[in-house]
């Protein structure tokens, strides 16, 4: 699970909570966001159109309380809480998203890179909700603030794209007339966020 305060961006600040889970495409294996809610109908836009990814508005809640950091997502009873341990301390991490919408599998390259600490993180998940089985303590990361480089998604080619495809099948769905008349002015922020 990933949570997320976005002060800057190319499509302003907004909240994410995304989950991810881990998959593969032929040969390269990666992480499938399966659910994803952000709080800006831009970010959202932008999200299904350019990567694919199943992203849902939202009315979500940063919150801080000393070192602890925390993302609550009332309407569906989800929070998720961070508290940091352990020192900070640099990395650079490459990650790879791959997906399955609509323009069929895609692999997105995404590196961070920033000050990491080890965290101890609680996630509360209201009844009934498909992510009540994760509820519970887990062991997470937290960071101060990083600078994040997603590429532009591309289409496997070549002899891995022959291989059998095991990535969850969760297409973005159709996008509401009134978000899709603004892509047009947010086409050119695509491969920096």
């Amino acid at each position: 699970m990933i949570a997320a305060r976005y002060d800057i961006s190319p499509l302003g600040p907004f909240l994410e909570l995304s989950v991810a889970e881990p998959a593969r495409l032929g040969l390269r294996s990666g992480l499938c966001v399966t659910s994803m809610a952000v709080t800006s109908p831009a970010a959202r836009t932008m999200c299904r159109q350019r990567w694919d990814l199943p992203t849902e508005l939202a009315a979500m809640t940063w919150s801080c309380d000393g070192d602890e950091r925390s993302l609550a997502w009332e309407e569906r009873g989800i929070v998720l809480r961070g508290r940091p341990r352990g020192p900070w301390l640099p990395a650079v991490i490459p990650l790879r998203f791959v997906q399955c919408g609509p323009s069929g599998p895609t692999v997105v390259p995404r590196r961070i890179r920033g000050r990491l600490r080890l965290a101890a993180v609680r996630l509360e998940v209201a009844e009934g909700d498909r992510l009540r089985s994760l509820t519970g303590s887990h062991t997470g990361l937290m960071t101060p603030g990083l600078r994040m480089v997603l590429r532009p998604p591309r289409q496997p080619a070549g002899l891995l794209s022959s291989i059998p495809l095991r990535v969850p099948q969760v297409g973005p769905g159709p996008e509401p007339a009134a978000l899709a008349a603004t892509m047009a002015e947010l086409r050119a922020y695509g491969s920096v966020g």
